[in-house]
Parts: structure tokens; sequence; C-alpha cells
């Protein structure tokens, strides 16, 4: 394959968005850690599957978003490839199966490590997966996006990485996990708030449409005042140390970018934001890792 095909697939695969991936699988360790059941090879499969997934929804994003018209030549976001004509739609939707199945593989590990509950996180992670644009009721098209990131990608990330190092459940890998899933989900507030002028009339009701753009901002505040109020909760209630406050030291970089979202009036300049709130959720959950392992 000549370079220049492997950069778009690169770039088709959104690699900026793929702390959504990351930060979950490291916090959901982090807690092994500190409980004394970490698993490196458990950790490590987790991880890949996680990031395939995340590979294999972005695939199918790019690929029915096209197919049902929302991606049109107004679009202010990321270039996309099917869209651009660098990728065909049936070698995208081939690439969605492609991914999706190796994540299934890859995923059978876990199964046979952890057990069949595992088996059931991981069907319902992939169909999830392709259901949040495909389907008869694709979730990002019907306000349902937000719900689906906050699940998937805190609730199931976290606890699902913990239970395969643990081999039980953790309410503080609950906890956690939502400081996680709040950060995922202003990812995805970023691309609606960007998108929101296209996508009502493509028919992609995000909550930007239904609700407005000022929801979308008032919903990026809520999230982050969340995932800053779960290292609190964790210090006063889970008995965590001093250090589980380290996320703390983000701050700043959060107060920039609330300012941004709520006075950047150039939508095409949110590509940077989204960028950047990416940036934001890896660089929290670096220090709520370390915090929570020095705790």
């Amino acid at each position: 394959m000549a370079p220049s095909k492997i950069n778009t697939w690169i770039e088709a695969a959104r690699p900026k968005t793929l702390a959504a991936a990351f930060v979950p699988v490291l916090v959901g360790s982090a807690i092994a850690y500190n409980n004394n059941s970490f698993d490196w090879l458990p950790s490590s499969v987790a991880l890949l599957c996680a990031f395939l997934i995340q590979i294999g929804t972005n695939f199918a994003n790019d690929y029915f978003d096209f197919v049902k018209g929302a991606d049109t030549e107004d679009r202010v976001g990321f270039k996309r490839a099917t869209l651009e004509g660098t990728i065909s739609a049936e070698d995208m939707k081939k690439a969605t199966i492609y991914t999706m199945t190796l994540a299934f593989l890859f995923g059978l590990y876990l199964v046979w490590h952890a057990g069949w509950v595992i088996l059931a996180v991981g069907i319902a992670s992939l169909v999830f997966g392709i259901l949040y644009t495909g389907g008869p009721f694709p979730l990002g098209y019907n306000g349902l996006g937000d719900l689906f990131v906050f699940l998937f990608f805190g609730i199931v990330a976290v606890m699902g990485t913990y239970y395969v190092n643990a081999l039980e459940w953790s309410a503080e890998s609950f906890w956690a996990s939502l400081a996680v899933g709040a950060l995922s989900v202003n990812i995805l507030v970023v691309n609606n708030l960007r998108d929101v002028e296209q996508d009502g009339p493509a028919g992609k009701n995000t909550l930007g449409v239904l609700l407005g753009e000022n929801a979308l901002r008032w919903e990026y505040l809520l999230m982050l005042l969340t995932a800053l109020l779960v290292p609190l909760y964790m210090y006063l209630e889970l008995s965590y140390g001093i250090f589980i406050f380290l996320p703390f030291l983000s701050i700043p970089f959060a107060i920039y970018l609330l300012y941004v979202i709520w006075t950047e009036e150039e939508k095409s300049r949110l590509n940077k934001t989204l960028e950047q709130t990416a940036q934001y959720m890896t660089i929290f959950g670096i220090l709520f890792s370390i915090g929570i392992i020095l705790s």
C-alpha cells in the first residue's frame, strides 16, 4: 500500500480522538494496580480492543454519515475520507467489519480469562459502536449519542478494564468511570457544536440541534465539573490520599477550553478545540491515574 494511502487510512481512524479509548483503560488499570490486582496481559489486550472498537466506530461513522447524506461539501469538520473520495464507501464498510472483527477475536482472550460476562460487554460495545450512526434508529441521529459515549467510553470501559484485572466489580472503578465518561462526552460536545449548522438539515438530531448551541456549552461545563468532582468524592468517601487531587493541576487548561467554547463563533476553529479537548482528557487521565496509584 502506498504511503499516501496509508496516511489516508490513518486519518480516517481519527487518531486525535483515541484518548477516549486510551484513558478508560489507563484509569481502570490504575485502580486495579492500587488494589494489588493489576495484570499486564489482560490490560494490554483490553487496550488493543478499545483502540480497535474506537477506530471501527470511527470508520462506521465515516461510512454511515456519507451514505445517509449527513456529510456534505459544506462540512467544516475534519476531512472525511469517504466524502473526499479518497476511500470508497465499500472499502470503508469493509474496514469497519474487519476492524470490529479483530476487536472481537482479540476479545475472546478476555472472555477466556475473565468469563462470559466480558463476552456480553464486548458484543454490546461492538453492536452499539455500529448503531451509533447505523441501523434503523442511529443513536447519534436521535439525541442519544452523548449517553452512548458516557456509558461505553466511561462506565463500561473503566469498569470492564478493572474486571478483567481483578475478576470482580468495584465501586471505585464506577466512581472513577464517571470522570472518564464525562470527558469523553466533551469530545462529542465539541464535535456537535462545530457541526450543528450542517447536522440539522441532514436530519442528524444531536442535542445541539434539539436544544440549541448554548445547551452544548452548558453540557461541556457540566461534564468538566463532573470530572473534577470525582477526585473530591474519592478523597472524602473512598479514603484516597491527597494525590488524588493531581487532576486539579489541569484546571487552567479547562478554564481556557471553557472560554473558547463560550466565545468562539467561527465553527471551523473548533477543530482545534476538539483536539485540545482530547488532549485535556489525556492529561486529566494521566494525572488521575498517577493520583490513584500514589494514593
